[in-house]
């Protein structure tokens, strides 16, 4: 087997895991709306999830591991894709917060540095962020 092939099967089985996590996140609430279900099947298609992998992940509970990615480019894109999955409803609950924090805990961020991600994330999402940042992030 070609080393490449190890390469892709690890870069698959990383991106089944954060499918699933992203599929957990949808699901907290109880049940996964339209506009979170059209999200999930877009992330399938960025992903390269199978039909049958998308079944599998809906019907378990997350049974998928976090496996953290190794540059913090990368980690912030994991994130930025769960928040994106969060504010599909516009809100984020309770429970979508503990498992976000699980999930930024798992991807390799100390646990004061997930709470500032994430409340900056929030800020961003909602649009509650001043002038300055909102500056910043325009130019940047």
């Amino acid at each position: 087997m070609p080393i490449l092939d190890l390469y892709n099967h690890s870069e698959k089985r990383r991106n089944l895991a954060h499918f699933a996590a992203i599929a957990s996140l949808a699901a907290v609430d109880g049940e996964v709306n339209a506009q979170e279900m059209r999200l999930l099947d877009n992330f399938a298609q960025k992903l390269n999830i199978t039909e049958a992998e998308f079944k599998e992940v809906m019907k378990k509970s997350n049974k998928y591991p976090i496996e953290p990615q190794n540059s913090s480019e990368k980690r912030l894109e994991r994130l930025f894709d769960l928040f994106k999955i969060i504010f599909a409803d516009n809100e984020v609950d309770d429970d979508e917060m503990v498992l976000l924090k699980k999930y930024a805990i798992g991807l390799g961020y100390p646990s004061e540095k997930a709470d500032r991600i994430i409340e900056k994330s929030i800020a961003i999402f909602s649009g509650r962020i001043d002038f300055d940042d909102y500056l910043y992030l325009v130019k940047k």
